[in-house]
Order: C-alpha cells, then sequence, then structure tokens
C-alpha cells in the first residue's frame, strides 16, 4: 500500500504502468491490461473464487471498479454463452486484480478475459496486492476510486485523487433506469406454458428469466418504473421485480408500482433491488452498508424454516429491521424472513398471507451455490394458488 508520496509507477518495457487511486489518497500502483486510459468508480470487493465473466457482465455493477480477492483471474477466459447482461456488455467500471492468467485452460472458452476487455474498452489494473486493498475497504469501506494507466498514471497523484472525489456518489444515485431496457422484450417458456409473468427489468441478470423458462414460465421484460395501467395488457399471473445497481432510496416510482401491484393481488417476488423496492412498499427504510455484501459463499437463515442457504449475493444497500420482525403495512402484517448469519444484515421480508416475497440474495446464481433454487419453485405455487387469470 502506498500514499501520497509514492507518486509515480515505474516504467517497464513489457508492461504499461497504472495505478489505482482511492478517494482518501491511498495509491496502488500496477500494471495496465485491458484497454488503457482512466475510469471511475465505486471501489467493492467480490469473495467469489470463480464467475467473473458472470460478475463482470453483472448490471448491478454499473459504476463500480471490481476488485477480486481470486489470486488469478482470466484462467478460464471468456464465452458467448455465461453472459448476466443480455448483450454480453461489460457492466463493471473497471477490474482489478492480482495475477492475470498467462493462458486461457477451458474448453469452453472463445477468447482471453483480456481480448473481451479490449473490445468493449474496460480498463483493468493488475500487479497489486489484492489483500491489502479488500483489508482497506473493510476498514473503511467502500469508496470512490479510479484506474489511471499508460500517460494518465505518471500524472500528479494529488490531481488524480482530486478527479476520483469529483465523482458523483453512489449514496442517491438512480442507476436502474440507466441499465434497464428501453422496450418490452419476450422470453419464451421451454418446458410446457404454465404462466405469464411480467418482470421489472432494474438490471436483471439472463439467468433469472432462464430459471423461469425452464419452469414452464413465459417472462415479459419490461423496462423500470412501467406503470401498472400498461402491464395489464399482459395478463400476468405474477409480477417479477429483479437485481439492479443504485440507491433504493431512489427508487421511488417503483416503490409506488409495487404497492398498487400487491393492492391489486398480484403475485410478487423480488430479488437484490427487487427485496429493497418491496421492503420500502412495506413501509421498511434503506442504508447504505459499510463495504456491502458480493461473493458466492455468504450464510443466510430463513426464521421461518429454521434452514440455513449458502448464498451468492451483490448489494451495498440492505433495508433496515431485525430477525423474524414482524410489522403493520397498508396490506396486512408482514415479516423479516431472512438475515445473513455474518452480520444479521436483512436477507428477506414478505407479507405473512404469502401474496409477496423477496430475498436480497441471488438464487439464480449462475456461478454460485444453488442451496436458494426452490425460491423459484414457491413463485409457481404462488401463481398457483392466487394468479389472477385463476379467479
Amino acid at each position: 500500500m502506498n500514499n501520497l508520496q509514492s507518486e509515480r509507477v515505474p516504467v517497464t518495457a513489457s508492461r504499461t504502468p497504472a495505478i489505482l487511486v482511492l478517494g482518501d489518497g491511498t495509491t496502488f500502483p500496477g500494471f495496465a491490461f485491458g484497454a488503457e486510459g482512466t475510469t471511475l468508480g465505486e471501489a467493492v470487493f467480490t469473495t467469489a473464487m470463480t464467475g467473473y465473466q458472470e460478475s463482470m457482465t453483472d448490471p448491478s455493477f454499473h459504476r463500480q471498479i471490481l476488485v477480486t480477492t481470486a489470486p488469478q483471474i482470466g484462467n478460464t477466459g471468456w464465452n458467448d454463452e455465461d453472459n448476466e447482461s443480455r448483450d454480453g456488455q461489460i457492466w463493471v467500471a473497471g477490474l482489478v486484480i492480482r495475477d492475470l492468467s498467462k493462458r486461457v485452460s477451458n474448453w469452453r472458452a472463445e477468447r482471453s478475459l483480456e481480448d473481451e476487455m479490449k473490445k468493449q474498452g474496460i480498463i483493468g489494473i493488475g500487479g497489486v496486492d489484492t489483500r491489502t486493498i479488500v483489508r482497506h475497504i473493510r476498514n473503511f469501506g467502500s469508496v470512490p476510486a479510479g484506474i489511471f494507466s499508460g500517460d494518465d498514471a505518471t500524472k500528479d497523484v494529488q490531481e488524480l485523487v482530486d478527479k476520483v472525489n469529483a465523482q458523483p456518489s453512489m449514496e442517491g444515485a438512480d442507476l436502474a433506469t440507466e441499465v434497464s431496457t428501453k422496450e418490452p422484450y419476450t422470453i419464451e417458456a421451454t418446458a410446457e406454458k404454465r404462466y405469464t409473468v411480467v418482470a421489472y427489468d432494474m438490471g436483471i441478470k439472463s439467468a433469472t428469466p432462464n430459471h423461469f423458462a425452464s419452469r414452464g414460465i413465459e417472462t415479459i421484460v419490461v423496462p423500470a418504473n412501467t406503470p401498472v395501467t400498461e402491464i395489464e395488457q399482459y395478463k400476468p399471473d405474477g409480477v417479477f421485480i429483479s437485481n439492479g445497481p443504485g440507491d433504493p432510496a431512489t427508487a421511488d416510482v417503483m416503490v409506488g408500482i409495487t404497492r398498487e401491484i400487491i393492492a391489486q393481488e398480484i403475485p410478487l417476488f423480488g430479488i437484490c433491488f427487487g427485496n429493497q423496492i418491496l421492503g420500502r412498499a412495506l413501509g421498511l427504510s434503506t442504508y447504505k452498508m459499510k463495504f456491502g455484501h458480493r461473493g458466492i459463499n455468504v450464510p443466510v437463515k430463513n426464521h421461518l424454516t429454521g434452514k440455513i442457504d449458502i448464498t451468492s449475493q451483490n448489494h451495498g444497500f440492505a433495508l433496515e429491521g431485525e430477525a423474524g420482525q414482524k410489522f403493520d403495512t397498508d396490506f396486512g402484517r408482514a415479516v423479516v424472513t431472512h438475515t445473513c448469519l455474518n452480520d444479521d444484515v436483512v436477507e428477506g421480508v414478505a407479507l405473512e398471507n404469502g401474496m409477496a416475497y423477496s430475498v436480497q440474495y441471488h438464487p439464480e446464481s449462475a456461478a454460485g451455490p444453488h442451496d436458494a433454487n426452490p425460491l423459484f419453485d414457491q413463485f409457481i405455487e404462488l401463481m398457483d394458488k392466487f394468479s389472477p387469470n385463476k379467479k
């Protein structure tokens, strides 16, 4: 770890210099990979040992510089099947790694990680002590950051720090509309069709409608903030609210839409950002976490069943509440159903009548544990009983 007195990265003949600059003035010199130039974002870390492609293409990482705790990245290369964004777009603002794999070793790989980063203009830095960076973020919280490479890396460090701190804060950022689809589209059921679900795209991952499709659900994905009057044309048996980036405190329009859906007694299921939106619709408040949960090994307890799941997570905001807390809402009693065993953060809420439920983690988790997959079956059971098309 370096401070403001360490102002230069030595130039070598074989590697282009790069530097990671945190908003508090801490710097980490390394070498550039991927595209070269400057990128800004919030520095966050993931504890996942696998799935860098899924993480990088997850829209929830919009405007974030991702620090990986796994010591070597790039081993499995890049393919066109594992993207979590519909069009294969990389959403991370930048990537920070310790070692870049010198070769790709996976039968499904179509090119290298660096090739794809260059193609999409994504800036990376390697050769840094990611353990120290992660400990710094854990101690001081997620902070504004920037990666500067090439000529940009040789500029005065104070100038770089000032540039990092001039970027907009993640707190108060309304980002879901920036990553959401602009037009509705449909993912057909791959099994015999049973139901139609309208999915609000707050930054939806491709794995989610694929799970629906395999269970006989046709998914109509609509833009964030689509009025309820517009989704009525699809005659949905249920409504899903996806994961996504940004501060849930800015999602007032979507909270209002969620309240309308609940009032109409349409089965509702939410994941991640969708959990925060449902919680707000039920009267809970949200807050920004110190460094968030990002990884594929997070233990969560279901306080209704006593079952513990090992989960995949990616969030920097959370709902206020306590394990098993019951509270009154405009739609009947609700309960905090899940909490994280690491730090007691709220991981799920539900109406006691079962008509609306959500979790903070990712049951689709393409590169992660599958413990929470039954949540999709719970949604089907809810539609079996309460689909408005069966009334």
